[in-house]
């Protein structure tokens, strides 16, 4: 004899109500719908499990001992009912966000602003991530959003997550600001006509480097490196002395003293930069919310850039 989870809860309902009629009503079943699951739970049990009479129902002291069973059962399952309704309750106000620097420079601070004035009470959280980890960070269910970066394709995500294209960052030519082609602002610079300059690039390892490294070679020069960094914050400090010119994307300009930026001639280099959710991210609808506000961000922040030269 094997009795189904929805037979004990019924008795249990039997016993707590004392009638038949009352244990459908609590299930929103009809009273002769219970009446043919009792007769059925006995005929399993071959035994009887409820007295009816005049005055309602009664359980035997078999249906008693079921019963109990049926009132844990019912314990948990609302107890599960409870701690489901917590859970939702803080996933519809929880956003657990990761970007790499650039981003969270630029791009998330606005966002994040009139995220604040809308939703108050959002459950925030932000973390600094490489866009490598962007992917199985949401993944793995550690964040709801991540803002990534990626040269030349995409990262190709688990069939559960999905890349949402944010904007497009042209890379542009940072030089020091005394450089002869730093005051002739008419025309988008060749990658080809750098050739014999000392550059400051991105660390070799890297996706920049590498599409810095395969444009070079389209462009027919093999570039003379002065000085590796994992930071465009660092090439363009160490552009600023002089020792070279370097390749940044324009999302990542500082401006800095010293300092001059020309655009990159047609083919452009650009890096593209996405979100990233769950494909399904109802349960945490600051997701959506967060997502058309990066959009408007984007959209602001690209606006006045040129066109010309940017892929």
């Amino acid at each position: 004899m094997l009795l189904g989870p929805e037979a004990l809860r019924l008795l249990a309902l039997i016993e707590r109500h004392g009638s038949l009629a009352a244990a459908a009503h609590a299930l929103g079943i009809t009273p002769a719908a219970v009446t043919q699951q009792v007769a059925r739970a006995e005929r399993d049990c071959r035994t009887a499990l409820v007295r009816r009479g005049a005055r309602g129902a009664s359980l035997t002291e078999a249906g008693q001992a079921l019963a109990g069973h049926g009132r844990v059962i019912d314990e948990q399952t609302a107890a599960a009912a409870h701690e489901l309704d917590g859970l939702l309750g803080r996933l519809s106000l929880r956003l657990r966000i990761g970007a790499f620097q650039a981003a969270a420079l630029h791009v998330l601070p606005p966002a994040l602003t009139a995220l604040r004035h809308r939703n108050p009470a959002t459950d925030l959280s932000i973390m600094d991530i490489t866009s490598d980890r962007g992917v199985p960070a949401v993944a793995a269910g550690e964040l709801d959003v991540a803002v990534i970066a990626a040269w030349d394709r995409p990262p190709v995500p688990p069939e559960h997550v999905r890349l949402h294209p944010l904007l497009t960052d042209p890379m542009v030519i940072v030089l020091p600001d005394d450089h002869a082609l730093a005051r002739e602002t008419d025309a988008a610079i060749e990658l080809g006509g750098l050739r014999d300059e000392a550059w400051v690039t991105i660390r070799a390892g890297h996706a920049a480097r590498a599409q810095f490294d395969r444009a070079a070679a389209a462009a027919g020069f093999t570039p003379r490196i002065r000085f590796e960094t994992e930071s465009y914050d660092v090439a363009q400090a160490f552009v600023a002395t002089g020792v070279g010119v370097a390749l940044v994307s324009r999302l990542a300009l500082t401006r800095l003293p010293g300092t001059a930026h020309r655009e990159l001639a047609s083919p452009g280099l650009a890096r593209d930069l996405y979100t990233v959710t769950l494909s399904d991210h109802t349960a945490t609808p600051m997701v959506a919310t967060f997502l058309h506000l990066l959009h408007d961000v984007a959209t602001d922040l690209t606006g006045p850039w040129p066109t010309g030269g940017a892929s």
